[in-house]
């Protein structure tokens, strides 16, 4: 299974890059800072979505979509959480929020900057944001893929 992960997208114009490399998933995941409906829409034309609202979320994304959850890839349960506070307390923050789940992965956001991590035996990633570099190096957006494993791979956006 091949899964597009972005995160921050902050209703802001989506990457053709990123858009033609979902096309290639079986599942986007969004952790959350849509802003607006549009990039949730876009993504749905694509493929199916799994996501979760950010603290930059508008009420409607707060309704339509929870705080965390936790899906199923085959044999592995991968947590969606968007983060929340100081980027310093940003890891403990998201260990807290699946601290009684278990959980192979945790797929996050908040502070657009990339990870790709295995901590404790789970793999964090933060795709980064695909439309932002505030607070990060690059535009960036993730892939997940889970077959008899999960790995986790960072891909920078190319294009202007």
């Amino acid at each position: 299974m091949r899964i597009g992960v972005l995160s921050d997208t902050h209703s802001r114009d989506l990457p053709k890059q990123m858009i033609e490399d979902f096309k290639k998933t079986d599942l986007i995941i969004h952790a959350g800072d849509f802003c607006s409906n549009n990039a949730l829409d876009t993504l749905k034309k694509i493929k199916d979505v799994k996501g979760v609202c950010g603290n930059m979320d508008e009420a409607s994304i707060r309704v339509a979509l929870p705080r965390s959850q936790v899906i199923q890839c085959g044999s592995y349960a991968i947590g969606i959480f968007h983060g929340e506070g100081h980027p310093n307390q940003l890891l403990d923050s998201i260990k807290q929020e699946f601290v009684n789940k278990k959980v192979d992965a945790i797929v996050f956001g908040h502070s657009h900057h990339p990870m790709n991590e295995m901590i404790d035996g789970i793999l964090f990633f933060n795709p980064g944001s695909p439309t932002d570099t505030v607070f990060a190096p690059y535009r960036s957006y993730g892939i997940l893929e889970v077959d008899g494993s999960i790995k986790g791979r960072i891909v920078k956006i190319n294009e202007e």
